[in-house]
């Protein structure tokens, strides 16, 4: 995990994105072209919720959102998603 010196407001959630496939199962290399976005990413910190609705995510949780979610920001060289606690789908 992580150590961020980074603390969301609200119900925003900072997601570290998982590494990107680099090979099919098959073994086929895929080129950068082609790569997909990954839709499943780590937990790395949480926002203190609304006021009336707190929130159900936690560090170290791993997640899965949409594809499109989230704004991309670079912290240290490392790029993270910061997004809303609604545009998460599920907790694995």
């Amino acid at each position: 995990m992580a150590n961020v010196n980074v603390k969301p407001l609200a119900d925003r959630v900072l997601v570290k994105p998982a590494e990107v496939e680099q090979k099919t199962a098959a073994g086929i290399i895929i080129p950068d072209t082609a790569k997909e976005k990954p839709m499943k990413g780590e937990v790395i910190a949480v926002g203190s919720g609304k006021k009336d609705e707190p929130m159900t995510v936690k560090v170290g949780d791993v997640v899965l959102y949409g594809k499109y979610s989230g704004t991309e920001i670079m912290i240290d060289a490392t790029e993270y998603l910061i997004m809303r606690e609604s545009d998460i789908y599920a907790v694995i």
